[in-house]
């Protein structure tokens, strides 16, 4: 029997078991994933973000943001990102390429109707975030659903790299069926 990191197979099916265990696990590495985008003006932009959902078949991720944030401007600019993943316990690193839609209205009104109160607080901030204020605290929060988007992260590209005693690095990507392919670490 082989050890989950010695196929491609075993290394796709761990990733997205990551990935399904963020959503459920707040200890999971996968929980908050680092989110990159390019601002309108060529600028990389990196930033951690709550994994909201996770579906293996579809090979989609969800995360939720403000209307009025710098990824909103970035994404609206170029809808792609770019997610990050750093599991220690595994010694694997993710790293996943995203083609992004923003869904926004009544069309999340069912998603924010079901987010606890005390996680609503992060949308609808006033001033709007990056906004620059005096004082550290010179905002308000008040929980808008105006305000608040689900981003649906389509999975275009897999970058895995496993670093045990023998490194071992792969891609998976949509084009290819999500057949793998071993690259070098």
């Amino acid at each position: 029997m082989s050890n989950w990191f010695e196929t491609l197979e075993g290394i796709h099916t761990q990733v997205w078991d990551i990935m399904v265990q963020g959503v459920v696990d707040a200890n999971n590495p996968a929980r908050r994933p680092t989110f990159a985008t390019v601002s309108p003006d060529n600028w990389p932009e990196a930033r951690t973000v709550v994994l909201r959902g996770s579906d293996t078949e579809a090979a989609m991720v969800w995360v939720h943001t403000d209307l009025h944030s710098d990824k909103i401007r970035s994404l609206h600019s170029t809808p792609r990102a770019a997610l990050h993943i750093w599991d220690a316990d595994q010694a694997l690193q993710i790293r996943m390429q995203a083609e992004i839609q923003i869904t926004s209205g009544s069309t999340v009104q069912p998603i924010w109707d079901n987010i606890p109160d005390h996680s609503k607080q992060s949308y609808g901030v006033t001033p709007p975030p990056g906004t620059a204020i005096d004082t550290s605290l010179d905002y308000v929060k008040n929980p808008d659903p105006d305000t608040f988007a689900v981003l649906h992260c389509k999975i275009m590209q897999i970058d895995a790299v496993h670093l045990g005693e023998h490194h071992r690095r792969c891609s998976f990507s949509r084009a290819r069926g999500w057949q793998g392919q071993w690259l070098s670490p």
